[in-house]
């Protein structure tokens, strides 16, 4: 089954994660996401409840959890927990913050023992959990284990959950010397949500030892409206996977909720990804600076027995740590979002403010704003410290950055007397990612643009590209004296050898300056150019041909099939109003694909309409030609039949085929581009 539109109370944990779909999407400031309702007030003013007045949680908690790289498989044992709070230790985890080693679901046995104590599972954990506790405090660190507000835990095994067992179960915790409870949803038997975890926040509290109290109830029942003194954390969204469209959802649905988090009462939008090797490092950066800048609570979910020192150097910055652990305790709020791309900003406690400039889309973008806009008041000018390239330099007030594809550049900016310490900010920048046909030039403009209030002296920029490519300057690359305010610009002429493959190639930007002082200066941008294919000439199917790049708002986009929502290879014939389609793509909205043209092209035509799989779906198709919408198709239902779409694409580079969600959530979009075919 797909998309259903409420949660039965004895869902599984993966079909839960099926299930739950969650696609959001900021409007106006209100949240609208897929199988969540929006908030029942504007978030803008919206003022939390008073805080568990316990002193737990004052910054939002930091720790590893088991669920994401092991979930119910042998490998979760005793011997697995122990090796992590070694890591923590051994890698220098423990002292950038992390301190929780969390359990998750199957630590039990599937039954209580005749007293109806929770019984630990002692193939995994032979000595026990108290064991476990022990080594982990021994090592400075503390422990966390899972239940459900439910008769059975998530997991289709069935282990008992806490439902009229929380008292007993609390005491058995807090025995065991347990410092944190996941408390989940799953089994509830439609017992009211408020009620099932104040019964657990009282139980916990009768104990007498401090628990950090994490409320797992998906969102569902909007708990950032009543559980700050309930518990420290709330889930705001169902489960995460480690994909790009995953992350990306639920940050979106996670962003409007900013008034409600602070000491002692956080949004939590789960656990991370990084380095479970779904996403890419870029990616997992821009995962790690979204939850860091949300003032999420970061629990590792990849298995550090096996992470790469990348994964290690993304978890272990602590300049973005800090952002996170802010005492303050703000969450960032939305600055502006257009066309994929973000401002957001954290208030912070020395009155600087952390901002993110993030690019949701395919392509590099050019991302603005300035210090007014972010809250920080007038200044002569204001430090900028790239927090992940390490550099402080200063800016006059602009706070800009090309940001790659699916990047975040995140800054920490702040009104300092020293500003005229540091070098100016330069901005490189360029005209979008290339695309170039292997031994065909094409040309490429680079930018460098002083944001500082003195000159950039002795500028001069190179670009080179992989082994056996040309790359040429068509114009001056170097001045100098560079303004504030003024940009070089510098025209380049790029070859890729005869026979490159298609595909993504990495060149970078490089910049070298003098501050003032006399202190060079470099600065670095990666540019990603892509070799592709010219289109066939004549009349082809797009799903034939290669893509640019492709989103999608479940699932990957599929090729002569409809859209699956999961693995790729398991949708079913595009059929439309009855009408089976042996051609065409199948997608999910929100979707973009996007084709190279070549301007070589003169149309595109298919068939469009919400798949029959997804009768209850309501989408909207558009064509575009670069930057132009050339077609679109109203919103169409499902259960309708197919409607002709044609769009004239004459002169276009790229041809992206859109798909949205209407305006109404993402429930049931399945949609077709049946019989879609260029023209060329």
């Amino acid at each position: 089954m797909r998309h259903p539109r409420t949660r039965t109370p004895d869902l599984t944990r993966t079909a839960r994660t099926t299930r739950r779909r969650v696609v959001g999407a900021l409007t106006a400031g209100v949240l609208c996401a897929a199988g969540l309702a929006a908030p029942a007030v504007a978030v803008t003013t919206a003022e939390a409840a008073p805080a568990l007045a316990d002193g737990l949680a004052r910054t939002p908690p930091m720790g590893f959890n088991n669920w994401n790289s092991t979930h119910c498989r042998a490998e979760f044992d005793e011997a697995m927990v122990k090796g992590i709070a070694d890591i923590l230790v051994a890698k220098g985890l423990k002292d950038a913050g992390y301190e929780y080693v969390n359990l998750d679901d199957c630590w039990a046995l599937p039954e209580r023992d005749a007293d109806g104590k929770l019984v630990p599972d002692p193939a995994r954990f032979p000595g026990g959990i108290k064991a476990v506790a022990d080594y982990v405090h021994a090592k400075g660190l503390k422990l966390g284990i899972y239940t459900s507000a439910g008769t059975k835990t998530c997991n289709p095994a069935g282990f008992p959950g806490a439902l009229g067992h929380e008292y007993g179960d609390a005491r058995q915790f807090a025995d065991w010397g347990v410092d944190y409870l996941k408390y989940d949803n799953c089994n509830n038997q439609g017992v009211d949500a408020r009620l099932r975890y104040e019964t657990m926040r009282d139980a916990l509290k009768a104990t007498g030892r401090p628990i950090v109290y994490s409320i797992c109830e998906w969102g569902e029942n909007t708990p950032w409206e009543w559980a700050a003194d309930v518990g420290h954390l709330w889930r705001t969204t169902g489960d995460i996977s480690d994909t790009w469209e995953s992350m990306l959802a639920i940050t979106k649905q996670n962003l409007p909720l900013a008034p409600y988090a602070g000491p002692g009462h956080w949004n939590d939008p789960d656990m991370l990804e990084v380095g479970n090797g779904g996403m890419t490092d870029t990616e997992y950066r821009s995962h790690f600076s979204l939850w860091s800048v949300m003032a999420a609570p970061l629990l590792i979910g990849s298995d550090l027995r096996t992470a790469s020192q990348e994964t290690f150097d993304i978890l272990s910055n602590q300049e973005v740590i800090a952002v996170d652990q802010d005492p303050l305790g703000k969450q960032g709020a939305v600055v502006s979002t257009e066309g994929g791309r973000w401002v957001v900003a954290k208030e912070m406690a020395d009155g600087s403010r952390a901002v993110a400039l993030f690019n949701e889309t395919g392509t590099a973008q050019r991302i603005a704003t300035d210090a007014s806009a972010v809250g920080l008041s007038d200044a002569a000018a204001y430090t900028l410290r790239d927090l992940w390239q390490h550099r402080t330099a200063h800016t006059a007030g602009t706070i800009a950055a090309t940001v790659p594809a699916h990047g975040t550049v995140l800054l920490r900016v702040a009104a300092a007397g020293d500003w005229a310490a540091h070098p100016p900010a330069v901005e490189l920048g360029l005209n979008g990612d290339p695309l170039l046909e292997a031994a065909t030039p094409e040309p490429l403009t680079t930018t460098v643009t002083d944001l500082g209030r003195v000159p950039a002296r002795r500028v001069s920029s190179a670009l080179t590209g992989p082994a056996g490519w040309t790359v040429r300057p068509t114009s001056a690359t170097a001045v100098r004296v560079l303004d504030p305010g003024r940009t070089l610009r510098t025209g380049w002429r790029i070859t890729a050898p005869a026979g490159t493959p298609a595909g993504a190639y990495v060149l970078t930007l490089r910049t070298t300056y003098r501050a003032p002082s006399g202190t060079p200066v470099t600065a670095t941008l990666p540019v990603t150019a892509h070799v592709v294919l010219p289109p066939p000439a004549g009349t082809s199917y797009l799903s034939d041909q290669p893509w640019l790049a492709a989103t999608n708002g479940w699932g990957p986009v599929e090729r002569d099939t409809s859209n699956g929502e999961r693995a790729a290879g398991d949708g079913r014939p595009l059929t439309i109003g009855g009408t089976a389609y042996p051609k065409g793509l199948g997608v999910h909205a929100p979707s973009d694909v996007s084709f190279y043209a070549g301007r070589r092209c003169e149309q595109v035509t298919a068939a469009v309409g919400v798949d029959d799989e997804g009768a209850g779906g309501t989408v909207a198709f558009e064509i575009w030609a670069d930057g132009t919408r050339a077609a679109a198709s109203g919103v169409l239902a499902g259960g309708t039949a197919a409607r002709p779409l044609t769009a004239d694409v004459s002169g276009a580079q790229v041809v992206r085929l859109v798909v949205t969600d209407a305006g109404d959530g993402v429930d049931f979009d399945h949609a077709d581009w049946a019989d879609a075919r260029l023209s060329c």
